[in-house]
C-alpha cells in the first residue's frame, strides 16, 4: 500500500478536533451534569480564543496578497477560512443540541433554566427588584439611529441588538402614516460582565429556577425604553470577536512596559474576525448592524442560538449540588518531604518531583516562602508567564525583596490574554524594589524556572525548580504539570546561564545539561531520535514515548516518520494539535497517538527515549511546535534521579493504558474513543491519583 498522499494534518483543523473532544465531555452521560455545563463553557471559551488568534492570523494572510500560498495541508488561506467556518457552524449546532439535553436532565434534578416568558408569578417581584437594584445601574444602552459614528462594540462582550417599531400617529396624512409606520429605532445593550450571568431565583417547593441575565434584561425592556411609544420591541444577542494581535509601538522614547500597555488598549479596536448572531433576528436588524460595523466577510458571520458567550457556563452555579459534580480529590503530600520542616535541607540531599494537581502545589509556595525568610539566601530569580488572580507567588517574591533579598523576575508581558494582568503585577513588583526583565527581543520567554542562591560556609549554593507549567497556584488545581526540585549544581549552573541570557541577549551560552530553545532544542531532539533509529537498525530495543500539548513542527514530524520506518516504536500522548498522521502504512505504521481529555487539563510535557533500555527522560516547558523550538526561550531538563525517572515512565504508561477518556488521533479527525473490549475500566487520571496514593504507603 502506498504512502498516504497527505503527510500532515492541518494544525487549525486538528485544533478544532481537540475542541470537539472537549464538547464530547459535555455530551458524555458519565460526566456529572454540572461538570458537563463547565465543559460547554470551556468549549466556547476555547473557540473565542481560536478566532482571536489563529483564525485572525489566517485571515491576515488571506488579505495580505499571499492568499495563493499553500498552508500546511496544501490548502489556501481563503479556502481554509471557509472550511473552518463550516466546521465551527456544525460544532456550534452540536453544542446547542447538547445544551438542550443537559437542561432537560437538570429538570429531572429540580433545576430549571427559564426564560423571560416562563417566570413564575411568585418570582416576578424578585426579578423586577433585582433588575432595578443590581442590573439597571450597570447597563450601557445606546440608541443608534442618529449617531454620527457607530459605537465600538467590545471584543467578546455579549450585546442585545434592539429593534423598536414606533407607533404611527393618527392625525398625519396617508403618506406620513406610511413613513411613520416604517419608523424604526435600533439600539444596543451591553450585557454587564460584573454581574453573574446566571441569576438564581428563590426556590419554590425544592424547585430551583435559574434565569440568564440576558433574559432578565429582556423581561425588563419596557422599563428601559418606556420613553418611546412603540408598538413592538425585540432583542436578539450578537457578539463580535476581534483580532487579538498586539502591534507594538516603535517609539524609542517609550519603555517596553508602556508599549505593551498601549498595544493591549488598542486591541479593543482590532479588526473583526467573527460575528455571531441569533439566527431568529430580523433580517433588517442584522443588515443594519453588519453594514454599520463594516462587516462583509461571509467567512466570519456565524448564525447561532439565542445565547452566546457560553464560556460563562464555566462558572455555572453549583447550587450546593455536589452530587452533580466530580468529587474533588485532595492533593496528596510527597513522601519524605514535609511542608513543616526546611525544604532546602531536604532538596540538598535528593531531587523531588511534584505532579500537580495529584500532589500538593503548596510545596512550590513553601519553597519560595522559605527562601524569602532564610537569612543565608541572597538572590531569587524566576520566570513568570501566567499568574493567579491573587498570586501567592508574587506575594512571596515581594516578601523576599522586603527581607533584603535580590529578586530578579523575568515576566513575559506578551503572554496572550494575560498582558493586562502581567503589566499590573510588573508595576506592583517594580514598586517593591524587584528587578524586572522584560524578555528577549523577538522571543517570548516561556520557560518555567526558579533559582535560589544561598551562601553556605562562604560559598554559593544553588537550589531550583524546573517545571512544565506556569508558577500559578490557581491553574495548578486543574492543570496536570510536573515540577522538579533540585540542588544539582551543574543543572542549576545552566539555569543561571539562562538568566544571564535574559540580561545579555547577544551572548549565546553552552549548556552541559539543559536543552534550551531557541538555540539547541531542535538539534538535540534530532540526535535523540537518531540514536533510537541507530538502535533499531542494530536490532536493539528502540522506542520513543512523548507526552505534550501539541505536535506540529514539520521537521520533527518527518524525523518521527523516519524513526517509524526504521522500526522505532513510538507512543504519543498529545492533548491538542497533532499534525502527524499515525498508523499510515509505509510512513508511520509504528506510531500510535492518543489524546486524553478528562476532568483535569493534561498540560505536562514529558519526553522519554528508550536508549537501548537505559531510558533518557526529560521534562520540558516546550511543546514540539515550531514557535516553541525556534521562537521562544524554553527549557528542557534531563531527569537523573532514578526514582523520579521511573515515576515519569510509569505515569506515562498509566496514561497510555487509559481506555475511558482516551481518543485516537487520526487523519480523519473523528475522535474515536479507544475501545475497552474485555479489559477492565482504566481511567488514566483516576489511576494516576491511585498510583500516588500507593507511593505514600
Amino acid at each position: 500500500m502506498a504512502v498516504t498522499e497527505n503527510r500532515y494534518i492541518d494544525r487549525e483543523k486538528s485544533w478544532l478536533a481537540f475542541n470537539f473532544r472537549v464538547l464530547q465531555e459535555a455530551a458524555d452521560e458519565r460526566v456529572p451534569l454540572l461538570d458537563r455545563m463547565r465543559f460547554l463553557g470551556i468549549f466556547s471559551n476555547n473557540l473565542d480564543e481560536f478566532f482571536r488568534v489563529r483564525y485572525a492570523a489566517i485571515r491576515r494572510l488571506s488579505i495580505s496578497g499571499e492568499a495563493s500560498e499553500k498552508l500546511l495541508g496544501g490548502i489556501s488561506a481563503q479556502k481554509l477560512l471557509k472550511e473552518i467556518t463550516e466546521i465551527v457552524i456544525e460544532q456550534q449546532s452540536e453544542s446547542l443540541r447538547i445544551l438542550n439535553v443537559i437542561e432537560k436532565q437538570l429538570e429531572d434534578q429540580n433545576i430549571f433554566m427559564i426564560n423571560e416568558n416562563e417566570i413564575p408569578a411568585s418570582q416576578e417581584h424578585f426579578v423586577k427588584d433585582f433588575f432595578i437594584q443590581k442590573v439597571s445601574p450597570e447597563l450601557v444602552t445606546i440608541i443608534l439611529n442618529d449617531l454620527a459614528e457607530f459605537p465600538l462594540l467590545k471584543d467578546t462582550f455579549g450585546y442585545l441588538a434592539i429593534k423598536l417599531v414606533i407607533k404611527s400617529k393618527d392625525k398625519l396624512s396617508l403618506l406620513d402614516k406610511l413613513k411613520f409606520k416604517k419608523d424604526i429605532r435600533y439600539a444596543v445593550i451591553e450585557i454587564p460582565k460584573n454581574i453573574n450571568r446566571f441569576v438564581v431565583l428563590p426556590s419554590i417547593n425544592d424547585k430551583q429556577h435559574i434565569i440568564l441575565l440576558d433574559d432578565l434584561i429582556r423581561y425588563n425592556l419596557h422599563n428601559i425604553f418606556n420613553i418611546f411609544d412603540y408598538e413592538s420591541i425585540s432583542a436578539h444577542m450578537i457578539k463580535i470577536t476581534r483580532d487579538a494581535q498586539l502591534d507594538l509601538d516603535s517609539d524609542l522614547n517609550k519603555s517596553f512596559l508602556e508599549k505593551v500597555s498601549s498595544s493591549v488598549k488598542d486591541r479593543r479596536i482590532g479588526e473583526p474576525v467573527r460575528f455571531i448572531y441569533d439566527q431568529n433576528i430580523d433580517k433588517d436588524t442584522l443588515k443594519f448592524f453588519l453594514s454599520n460595523m463594516g462587516i462583509d466577510s461571509k467567512e466570519s458571520i456565524i448564525p447561532g442560538g439565542k445565547y452566546h458567550n457560553r464560556r460563562d457556563y464555566m462558572d455555572f452555579p453549583n447550587l450546593g449540588r455536589y452530587d452533580l459534580l466530580y468529587k474533588n480529590n485532595a492533593p496528596l503530600p510527597l513522601k519524605n518531604l514535609s511542608l513543616e520542616g526546611s525544604m532546602l535541607k531536604k532538596i540538598e540531599l535528593k531531587d523531588y518531583l511534584v505532579n500537580a494537581p495529584y500532589q500538593s502545589y503548596s510545596y512550590i509556595i513553601k519553597f519560595l516562602r522559605e527562601a524569602a525568610l532564610d537569612p543565608n539566601v541572597s538572590t531569587i530569580k524566576i520566570t513568570l508567564y501566567r499568574l493567579a488572580k491573587n498570586s501567592q507567588i508574587v506575594s512571596s517574591l515581594i516578601s523576599a525583596a522586603k527581607n533584603g533579598k535580590k529578586v530578579i523576575v523575568q515576566i513575559e508581558l506578551q503572554a496572550r490574554f494575560d498582558e493586562a494582568s502581567n503589566i499590573s503585577y510588573a508595576e506592583q513588583m517594580q514598586t517593591e524594589g524587584i528587578t524586572l526583565i522584560f524578555g528577549v527581543k523577538g522571543l517570548k520567554v516561556h520557560s518555567k524556572i526558579c533559582l535560589v542562591e544561598r551562601i553556605e560556609d562562604g560559598k554559593l549554593k544553588r537550589y531550583g525548580i524546573i517545571s512544565t507549567g506556569n508558577f500559578n497556584e490557581s491553574t495548578a488545581k486543574i492543570y496536570t504539570d510536573v515540577s522538579l526540585f533540585t540542588a544539582h549544581q551543574e543543572i542549576l549552573k545552566d539555569v543561571s546561564k539562562v538568566f544571564d541570557f535574559f540580561m545579555v541577549n547577544y551572548r549565546i551560552h553552552r549548556y552541559r545539561h539543559l536543552v534550551v530553545s531557541p538555540h539547541y532544542t531542535r538539534t538535540r531532539f534530532y540526535k535523540l531520535i537518531d540514536k533510537e533509529i541507530l538502535h533499531a537498525n542494530l536490532g536493539k530495543p528502540a522506542y520513543i514515548k512523548l507526552k505534550m500539548n501539541s505536535l506540529s513542527d514539520i521537521k520533527i514530524i518527518d524525523k518521527l516518520y523516519e524513526a517509524s520506518r526504521a522500526g522505532v516504536k513510538i507512543q504519543l500522548i498529545i492533548r491538542g494539535i497533532c499534525s502527524l498522521i499515525p498508523n499510515s502504512k509505509g510512513m508511520s505504521e509504528n506510531i500510535e497517538a492518543i489524546s486524553i481529555v478528562d476532568n483535569y487539563l493534561e498540560h505536562s510535557r514529558v519526553y522519554i527515549f528508550g536508549n537501548n533500555n537505559n531510558p533518557e527522560v526529560f521534562i520540558s516547558s516546550a511543546d514540539l511546535m515550531t514557535r516553541n523550538i525556534d521562537a521562544r526561550v524554553e527549557v528542557t531538563c534531563p531527569i537523573y534521579d532514578e526514582d523520579i525517572k521511573n515515576e515519569l515512565i510509569e505515569t506515562f504508561d498509566i496514561g497510555w493504558k487509559g481506555n475511558v477518556k482516551a481518543r485516537f488521533h487520526s487523519e480523519k479527525l473523528d475522535n474515536k474513543y479507544r475501545l475497552r473490549g474485555d479489559n477492565p475500566i482504566f481511567r488514566a487520571q483516576f489511576e494516576t491519583y491511585k498510583y500516588y496514593e500507593e507511593k505514600l504507603k
